[in-house]
């Protein structure tokens, strides 16, 4: 029987599949993250379905680093988050409930936003309730339409919500959520494998 995303990446935070994920996802995030700081000398930061932090561990040592917030519904990832970075800012939320005390400049989130029913209602609430004025999300995705690669994972990891959208239909949800200057491209296509897909834009 299939799982909610939620159910199911607890459990890989309690068998050591969250460590995988850091590294297979690490190229792509390293872009996105090249990409997005670069625009500012000083930046507040949030990893919006963080798992076990690791991506928010990275980003505090970048001089420009503010502040820096993950947030995940998890409840191991989170707990694993807080036992790797004891002072580190993590919390065990919904992310289409869950508003931040302070806008950030800048929005993170690999691998998450299609597991939700309405990613294009979380890209809206991250749009009015997360960023700052001229503030940047960016979204990396490996599921989605054109990596047909990736189409038997809900049924591989067992899980019962996964959005399966083409790139151009990722675009549209970011400019329906009022994003401006949106833009796409993929990391790390080769042979059967088109990519992580990259979806930003700015408030």
């Amino acid at each position: 029987m299939k799982k909610s995303p939620v159910a199911v990446f607890s459990t890989w935070a309690t068998n050591g599949k969250d460590e995988g994920m850091e590294r297979n996802h690490k190229a792509a995030v390293e872009n996105m993250l090249e990409f997005a700081t670069e625009e500012h000398a000083h930046f507040s930061f949030i990893d919006a379905g963080c798992g076990n932090g690791w991506v928010v561990r990275q980003v505090q040592q970048l001089p420009g680093c503010t502040s820096a917030v993950g947030v995940d519904g998890a409840a191991h990832m989170i707990a694993k988050a807080n036992q790797l970075d004891p002072k580190g800012n993590y919390f065990c939320e919904d992310l289409m409930a869950w508003t931040p005390k302070e806008k950030v400049s800048l929005v993170h989130s690999m691998e998450v936003v299609y597991y939700f029913k309405a990613p294009d209602a979380l890209l809206q609430h991250i749009y009015t309730h997360w960023l700052l004025p001229k503030g940047r999300l960016i979204v990396g995705l490996d599921f989605y339409l054109e990596n047909p690669s990736s189409h038997g994972w809900p049924e591989s990891c067992g899980i019962d919500t996964m959005q399966l959208f083409s790139e151009n239909q990722w675009i549209q949800f970011f400019e329906q959520a009022g994003f401006q200057g949106v833009q796409s491209w993929r990391v790390g296509a080769k042979e059967g494998w088109s990519g992580t897909l990259v979806v930003t834009g700015t408030v």
